[in-house]
């Protein structure tokens, strides 16, 4: 079966299992495990932050950061489709107590000009802005590349406003390989950048964040808080430092094999609802479970990712034949109990 639910399905290969079993390993929440403190050195440098941070997940990732940026009653703001509102289980709220404004866009990229009129007056009746953020890639605008004119733009105008920057970078290594930009100049208008593991470099846990020495001073008593200080969590990390060594490069394949797919559509049937830049395709469809029950008798896995909307993520268990495999199938669908 061919799996192109997320670039999640991933599991470690023999050489990543190799570099989880010969980790050294010790308390992380001590700070004593020598292989969580390189993978967050690394991270840092690598981002050009002063101190990093290791977590379970991209969600609690960016919650840490939204707790660390703002207090209870404060504005934050994101595009309408973004994970950090969309898919965490409307932890802003519940965790941090604060609000969050939506801009809608057409493509998943906001300007300045799009979030100005939505900052909040300096009004007792409103909650304070505090924070804006970024995704970049964007899953729901179909992994697109948030232009980096564009958010030093945004930068530039949230600094003379007050306001902080966070990237919800969980697919920042497809943004870095897309683009050719390096992630220190991703990373430089931020305040706080989060990256994933799990997807695209194919580690099993794991997510990083990225600041000042100050702010992951205050992001390890929120993750504590939280229950994210995983002990002995050196065993997960070597499996994220053997993605940054081995795996970054290779994400070109993942977006050559999207535009495979996307490229030779030929379906009236379907549409492509975002340009595709990195490895996520998303179609919109009329009948979604039809179309995904096609696909699976076809031998090949999407996800519903919406009210007429499916997914398709090339990953690193994807071979240049499986994306041709799959655009016969996707071409083969007549929404005909096909």
């Amino acid at each position: 079966m061919i799996d192109l639910r997320s670039d999640t399905v991933t599991t470690p290969s023999p050489a990543m299992l190799d570099a989880m079993v010969g980790a050294s390993i010790g308390d992380d929440v001590f700070g004593d495990d020598p292989t969580v403190n390189l993978l967050q050195q690394r991270v840092a440098d690598l981002l050009g932050k002063e101190a990093a941070l290791y977590v379970p997940s991209g969600t609690m990732s960016n919650q840490i950061a939204l707790r660390c940026h703002t207090s209870p009653g404060d504005q934050i703001i994101c595009e309408d489709g973004a994970h950090i509102y969309r898919y965490e289980g409307g932890a802003p709220a519940v965790l941090s107590g604060i609000t969050v404004t939506c801009i809608k866009t057409p493509g998943g990229t906001m300007t300045w000009e799009l979030i100005a009129p939505s900052i909040n007056p300096d009004n007792i009746h409103c909650s304070p802005p505090r924070l804006i953020c970024i995704e970049n890639t964007h899953n729901r605008a179909g992994g697109r590349v948030i232009s980096q004119d564009i958010i030093e733009d945004i930068a530039a105008n949230a600094r003379k406003a007050g306001l902080s920057m966070h990237l919800d970078g969980a697919r920042l290594w497809n943004s870095h390989v897309a683009s050719g930009i390096p992630f220190k100049s991703l990373a430089d208008p931020f305040d706080s950048v989060s990256v994933c593991f799990s997807k695209g470099l194919g580690a099993p846990v794991g997510s990083v964040l990225s600041g000042s020495r100050k702010f992951i001073d205050k992001a390890i008593r929120v993750r504590k808080m939280l229950g994210g200080g995983m002990r002995q969590s050196g065993l997960l990390a070597a499996a994220c430092i053997y993605g940054l060594d081995n795996n970054i490069d290779r994400l070109a394949i993942d977006h050559e094999n999207a535009q495979t797919i996307a490229s030779g559509v030929d379906n009236p049937l379907l549409e492509i609802t975002h340009p595709v830049e990195t490895n996520i395709i998303v179609f919109a469809v009329s009948d979604t479970a039809g179309l995904i029950e096609h696909l699976e008798k076809c031998g090949v896995k999407a996800v519903l990712f919406g009210t007429g909307l499916v997914r398709m993520v090339t990953n690193l268990t994807v071979s240049s034949d499986d994306a041709k495999t799959a655009l016969t199938a996707l071409n083969s669908y007549t929404g005909e109990n096909s």
